[in-house]
């Protein structure tokens, strides 16, 4: 198979965009909005393309809690920021619930971008791939290093693989402070899915305890 033409991006970084990741655009600073301002350059792997635009984080600086979810959705694409559609909104009511101030937690999400299947008018939401979520890393390893929480809690098993960096079971993993620092849970919009439907409720109420747990 001939060797396919380097881009030019690829070019003027000197390196393979898809080998190397995000890398090469993660500045090195000691300020998060260095890392925001540096982000819609990325080209670390193909997601970027289809994509409205990065969707990065937000929250202070000195947050004690970090929340990690999985990637944008369709509203969090057009809006350019995580959290804002029906999975946020539960989210905001989970913390609120849970007796966390939403506007003192740092949430970020290990994909930046929006992985999605067009079908007709709408855009479907596909799970990442690993080698997305080794793409991103440089990132959520930047954010993190930064910010440097008390807590880390990553929302689902996406989320959790990027940040512990291995396979993780939601199921038997949550509820408990792995390397006192690290909490699994489950992604809110697996609770979102539930609603009307029996289980709701006790998918909800073990979020907030979750969360709960993590602010103590």
């Amino acid at each position: 198979m001939p060797r396919r033409s380097r881009t030019a991006e690829e070019a003027v970084h000197g390196v393979d965009l898809h080998a190397s990741g995000a890398a090469p655009w993660v500045p090195a600073t000691g300020v998060l909005d260095d890392l925001r301002a540096a982000a819609p350059a990325c080209r670390g792997c193909e997601l970027w393309e289809p994509a409205t635009q990065v969707v990065f984080s937000r929250g202070p600086s000195d947050a004690q809690i970090v929340l990690v979810g999985e990637q944008p959705g369709d509203r969090e694409d057009l809006e350019g920021e995580p959290f804002v559609g029906p999975a946020g909104r539960l989210l905001s009511d989970a913390l609120r619930d849970a007796g966390i101030a939403e506007d003192a937690v740092y949430l970020t999400n290990a994909v930046k971008h929006f992985r999605f299947e067009q079908r007709g008018p709408r855009r479907l939401h596909k799970t990442p791939t690993t080698t997305h979520l080794r793409a991103c890393a440089p990132w959520l390893e930047a954010e993190l290093a930064l910010v440097r929480p008390r807590v880390v809690v990553a929302l689902g098993a996406s989320a959790a693989r990027s940040v512990l960096g291995r396979t993780v079971s939601v199921t038997t993993e949550r509820g408990r402070l792995l390397d006192g620092r690290y909490l699994v849970t489950t992604h809110p919009s697996a609770v979102v899915r539930l609603r009307g439907r029996d289980g709701f409720g006790a998918a909800y109420d073990q979020l907030v305890a979750d969360l709960r747990l993590a602010a103590t």
